[in-house]
């Protein structure tokens, strides 16, 4: 029995998902005892960050012209070469067949392959199943699409860290395969929907500022920055407020394991087997992330800590695929590529502001950080009941 083409574009996001989070836990240390300080190391993910944002929308029309699968294939394999690209030069310093003022060049180069053409197949993806799928299974869809990168992202670290045993380079070639092997699968399964390319060679262009664009852009970027503020303070927070409990790592691992596992289980529920609109969607998933912030402030436990990141994620896992998913809904046919990709270009700028508006808030007191996130999202909270177009999103459906 063949796999379907939409199910290869699902194992492509899902191998993308692996490497993603497997890098961010291991090279950072890598880079560090080869003598590459703190700032050093988070600026190869910054610059590729930069990358990304700049290249997702210019991935998303460019879908729309030739199409998704080819699109989604070079993506995929931009993604595999960056992971190549990224672990040999840290072997090579090992081993000092690389100079040691090489290697931070080098590894912002593999690391920037993946910001400039791994940004290709996420768009592409979500632009193939809001051309494939009908308006009352659009957010469905798009939320198993998100699924299947979370599952990734956890997963990354469980295979990783057993492939790691085996050589240090052996889980990024690994991954790096899979996605050749993705890649391959979507080429000869994929069948992109000849009416909507020829449209696009005569569809007007949409802009970032279009009156059916910003108001989703602006939601995504505030929503990026309250979960990259998250994401790149758990660490320390857990590290700062709970230093009495032994094994640190293994609680720091298991904050991100649970805030993707009830993310996923939350787009389960709430867009699959009890699904709602997106507009109670983006509501009520923004609720649950204000009450979460707050409560992860004010109550400084490591059981309430735990309870609230198991609500965050349930309030991420109802907005991102109803904020994708509404967005999607307001465009017309021959501009889904476009819109994908301007929503792919914001998703890295919490990443990119973070260190720059977040962590200062951090460092100043760690519950500051969290009120300010609560704050961002009652902001959110008004701009969904006052904007029309976010109003509107309920009706879509």
């Amino acid at each position: 029995m063949s796999i379907s083409g939409s199910s290869w574009l699902k194992f492509g996001l899902f191998t993308v998902g692996l490497g993603q989070s497997f890098v961010f836990v291991l090279v950072p240390p890598l880079a560090r005892d080869l003598g590459l300080s703190e700032i050093q190391t988070s600026s190869i993910f910054a610059i590729s960050a930069l990358a990304w944002a700049s290249t997702s929308a210019f991935w998303g029309r460019t879908s729309d012209r030739y199409g998704r699968r080819n699109i989604a294939i070079l993506g995929l394999i931009g993604y595999s070469v960056s992971l190549i690209a990224l672990i040999t030069p840290l072997f090579l310093a090992e081993k000092n067949l690389l100079n040691a003022t090489l290697l931070f060049p080098a590894l912002v180069l593999g690391r920037l392959i993946n910001g400039l053409v791994g940004s290709a197949t996420r768009p592409a993806s979500f632009a193939y199943v809001a051309d494939t799928s009908s308006k009352e299974k659009r957010t469905v869809k798009f939320a198993r699409l998100e699924s299947s990168f979370l599952l990734g992202t956890v997963a990354g670290p469980l295979l990783g860290g057993f492939l790691f045993l085996i050589t240090k380079e052996t889980p990024f070639y690994v991954f790096s395969f899979f996605a050749l092997v993705a890649a391959v699968g979507i080429y000869r399964e994929l069948k992109s929907p000849d009416s909507i390319k020829s449209q696009s060679k005569k569809a007007p262009k949409i802009k970032w500022h279009s009156s059916s664009i910003w108001p989703f852009l602006g939601f995504a970027a505030i929503l990026s920055l309250c979960q990259a503020s998250l994401l790149q303070s758990i660490g320390f927070y857990i590290t700062d407020l709970f230093s009495n409990f032994e094994n640190l790592p293994t609680l720091i691992s298991m904050t991100f394991a649970l805030l993707s596992i009830s993310t996923i289980v939350s787009q389960y529920i709430f867009t699959d087997a009890f699904p709602i609109n997106n507009f109670n969607l983006l509501l009520f998933g923004t609720l649950l992330l204000i009450f979460s912030y707050f409560t992860m402030a004010f109550f400084q436990t490591i059981s309430v800590y735990y309870l609230s990141i198991i609500i965050l994620g349930f309030g991420f896992g109802m907005t991102r695929p109803a904020l994708a998913s509404s967005l999607s809904l307001a465009q017309t046919p021959e501009n889904q590529g476009s819109a994908a990709g301007y929503l792919g270009s914001v998703i890295p700028i919490g990443h990119m502001t973070t260190p720059f508006i977040a962590m200062p808030i951090y460092s100043i007191n760690p519950a500051y950080l969290y009120y300010f996130s609560s704050i961002l999202c009652i902001s959110l909270i008004l701009f969904i009941i006052l904007h029309p177009i976010l109003r509107k999103s309920g009706s879509y459906e």
